[in-house]
């Protein structure tokens, strides 16, 4: 898995913006963080980490060519928002080009922008550790949420979701109804 790691990142390297590598290097690490402190795979953890984004910095017309080439679909939010698109297409990029045959993996990509009811460890950890990593600075409340992610993920699941559909909406920015489910999901898992 080391070796494996390490090809990804060089390649990783050359795709991605100096920004956005550094932020792929501070998820990976704090998602392995985080699958220690919650008894989860580490190289699993690691390797949905590092290859998150494997998509984001691919130009929007490139990511729609892409998906239609391939057969991906898109909702409808997606193709209003393709920044949302990469979830998907990092997925599949995943298995494609990297070579992850791990589902558990490629579904921690698929679902760390939105999320979904119902997130398996790994999901909640690669969704938590890209909100939280060391380099984001601006989300409100990471003072809390980074020591309650180590303790009570879907207490922190549920405050990051409340905050980010916040600020969304104060920013008149279009809100994908599959957040507001999960949202909604981990809300009543809070009042059960």
């Amino acid at each position: 898995m080391k070796q494996n790691l390490t090809d990804i990142k060089k390649a990783l390297k050359k795709e991605l913006d100096k920004e956005r590598f550094e932020h792929t290097l501070g998820v990976m690490y704090t998602a392995a963080a985080l699958a220690m402190a919650h008894g989860a795979n580490l190289d699993q953890a690691m390797l949905a980490g590092l290859l998150h984004d494997c998509a984001k910095c691919i130009p929007t017309e490139e990511k729609f060519a892409l998906c239609k080439k391939h057969q991906i679909t898109l909702t409808e939010m997606e193709q209003k928002n393709p920044s949302l698109i990469h979830a998907k297409l990092g997925a599949f990029l995943a298995k494609k080009k990297y070579g992850v045959r791990d589902e558990a993996v490629l579904h921690a990509i698929l679902v760390h922008t939105t999320g979904e009811p119902g997130m398996g460890l790994l999901d909640k950890i690669i969704y938590l550790a890209d909100y939280m990593e060391p380099n984001r600075d601006k989300a409100s409340d990471l003072d809390e949420v980074r020591p309650l992610c180590f303790k009570d993920l879907d207490e922190a699941l549920r405050m990051v979701l409340r905050d980010t559909l916040t600020y969304l909406k104060e920013n008149d920015k279009e809100i994908d109804p599959l957040s507001v489910e999960t949202y909604e999901y981990y809300k009543k898992l809070k009042e059960a």
